[in-house]
């Protein structure tokens, strides 16, 4: 079988065709059937309530209303969606133009979105996006089929990048990442998939075990809607290299530091500084109740993506132990 075909000279429909037949091709079959999404799940439609069973099911499903009348916890019964409706939040802010890979993290991003577009892409089913750039917070209304999902992909592919700072330019003012979500809690009033395509990393508090800024916001996205928190990453943020003296810049504010990497306690602290960054945004997404799914430009992201969904349905089909007990 072919490679794959990278993001980086994407251009015209044949290419985006090929995108779209690798992704269907090695991932069509896990993703739909019984659920509808990325998500293994159980819908989001109501279909009743029937008894709380603890252990098993969580406790954000809680029918408080039957609870209340009859004085036994109930949890609300979902169908499996027939038309989904799914919301995407693309960062396409400028830490995301930084890669040292066959991919940088805006194109990672991009084979994220094509992979949850052509594998939602159905009757009925519709694909809404809110891209945060450096400047601004651009919303796509949704829509259907596959002639609007290739639209959306061009335009991801052909949005002006940022291109750096010189001396002269000022950082510029661009929404955060809890905005991004604010726009989106208001704008998806339907119950639906949200997916959040970002590193993460904006806000993020340098004392670990806080709250990071967009948390709250997330945690309330999530108690509507199912979420995924696709989160890319690039190699050179996990590490550094041995490379001698380079200079270090910061994507969203412009300054610069002189850093010499043949100093093996530097990059030792760079590593496990790097570590507990990303723990803290796992940390973040697990209190959110986001599914969490990590890809890295300097790997496999369809295979990674199988891996996951492989997992996740393990995970929820997998059976309850008998007398197993949970709290409230």
């Amino acid at each position: 079988m072919p490679p794959d075909p990278g993001l980086v000279d994407l251009a015209g429909d044949g290419r985006l065709r090929r995108l779209e037949l690798a992704v269907t091709r090695r991932l069509d079959g896990l993703l739909h059937g019984r659920y509808q999404g990325l998500l293994p799940g159980p819908g989001s439609e109501p279909a009743g309530s029937r008894e709380y069973r603890p252990g098993e099911d969580e406790v954000r499903r809680m029918d408080w209303a039957v609870t209340a009348r009859t004085t036994v916890p109930h949890v609300r019964q979902l169908d499996a969606d027939r038309e989904l409706t799914t919301w995407l939040l693309v960062d396409a802010s400028i830490s995301m133009e930084y890669g040292t890979a066959e991919l940088d993290k805006r194109e990672l991003a991009v084979a994220a979105v094509a992979a949850v577009g052509f594998l939602t892409v159905g009757v009925g089913n519709r694909l809404g996006a809110q891209v945060l750039t450096p400047t601004a917070l651009r919303r796509y209304p949704p829509g259907s089929g596959r002639t609007h999902l290739f639209g959306l992909l061009r335009m991801l592919l052909a949005a002006p990048r940022h291109g750096g700072y010189d001396e002269d330019t000022a950082p510029l003012a661009s929404p955060d990442l809890a905005t991004a979500l604010d726009g989106v809690h208001r704008t998806a009033t339907r119950r639906g998939l949200v997916v959040v395509i970002s590193d993460f990393l904006d806000g993020l508090p340098d004392a670990p075990g806080r709250a990071a800024p967009w948390e709250r916001i997330l945690r309330r996205i999530a108690v509507r809607h199912q979420v995924l928190a696709v989160e890319v990453t690039d190699p050179r943020e996990w590490e550094l290299p041995d490379v001698g003296l380079v200079t270090l810049l910061d994507p969203e504010n412009g300054r610069r530091r002189e850093v010499w990497t043949g100093d093996p306690r530097l990059r030792r602290r760079y590593a496990a500084a790097a570590a507990a960054q990303r723990d803290q945004v796992r940390q973040s997404l697990r209190r959110s109740g986001a599914a969490h799914l990590p890809l890295r430009t300097d790997r496999d992201w369809v295979a990674d993506i199988v891996r996951y969904v492989h997992q996740q349905r393990r995970l929820a089909t997998a059976p309850v132990p008998a007398g197993g007990s949970g709290g409230a």
